[in-house]
């Protein structure tokens, strides 16, 4: 079933929140609800603690404070069954491929749930969809760094998850590739209800492609609005000062 933004159901709840690398706490989330079906971009500068945000939601790293909440089930240290975290995939800013062909890469998250790649319909046309069809036989590890993102996002979409994480998507891309993939992660959302998360150090992309935004300074939330309201209306100081360029990025 497509979930449709707005049904009051919720993919994740965080309370008191916090991670800490080498005695220093690099993150604070004192209360946070993401939707189900939504596209939610995080904004903030180098550093400011959205990957940690992304790796906590992905099931990748557990919080040293508070409780996550992943579809009404606390995981307070009860971490998910191998069920669960294979609803959720991530795509990392720097791509993970092995050393094998594209299309071997792409369906190697098939491979392991015991599918046969080469009678996956969807792989074809993933890969026409994002320009690299003419890459399939080639050596995933010797593309260039765009190219590899784009196998990163196929590799991810193919397993058609409830939860897709991106980190940094298009840092990479030319603006042609840039529309393509915004493209992709809109047409997920709209038509397979995926849920969106993603950080972004593209505000304008936020802009176009997010319902919700929000802003990480320093490792705390300092806003998370619509993001009409966001960018049109910020609350705080500190998103006028970001998305006028006054904090630099």
């Amino acid at each position: 079933m497509v979930m449709k933004l707005g049904q009051n159901t919720d993919c994740y709840t965080l309370h008191n929140v916090a991670k800490t690398y080498d005695l220093r706490e690099v993150l604070r989330v004192d209360d946070l609800t993401l939707h189900t079906g939504e596209i939610f971009a995080l904004v903030g500068p180098s550093g400011a603690g959205k990957s940690t945000l992304l790796r906590l939601l992905a099931f990748l790293e557990q919080p040293d404070e508070g409780v996550v909440t992943w579809q009404d089930r606390p995981i307070d240290g009860v971490w998910p069954d191998l069920e669960s975290r294979r609803r959720v995939t991530m795509v990392f800013q720097q791509p993970r491929l092995l050393k094998r062909t594209v299309i071997e890469n792409i369906g190697y998250g098939l491979q392991l749930r015991g599918q046969d790649v080469t009678k996956h319909d969807r792989l074809q046309s993933l890969a026409a969809d994002l320009g690299i069809s003419d890459l399939l036989d080639q050596k995933a590890h010797k593309l260039s760094g765009g190219e590899q993102q784009r196998v990163a996002l196929a590799r991810a979409l193919i397993l058609s998850p409830e939860v897709l994480i991106l980190d940094e998507p298009t840092s990479n891309l030319d603006p042609q590739n840039v529309a393509l993939v915004e493209k992709m992660i809109k047409r997920e959302n709209e038509t397979r209800g995926t849920t969106v998360i993603m950080v972004t150090h593209n505000v304008f992309q936020a802009k176009r492609i997010a319902h919700r935004t929000a802003l990480i300074l320093n490792g705390r939330l300092q806003e998370v609005a619509d993001t009409a309201s966001f960018f049109d209306n910020p609350r705080s100081e500190e998103t006028r000062k970001f998305i006028s360029g006054e904090i630099v990025y």
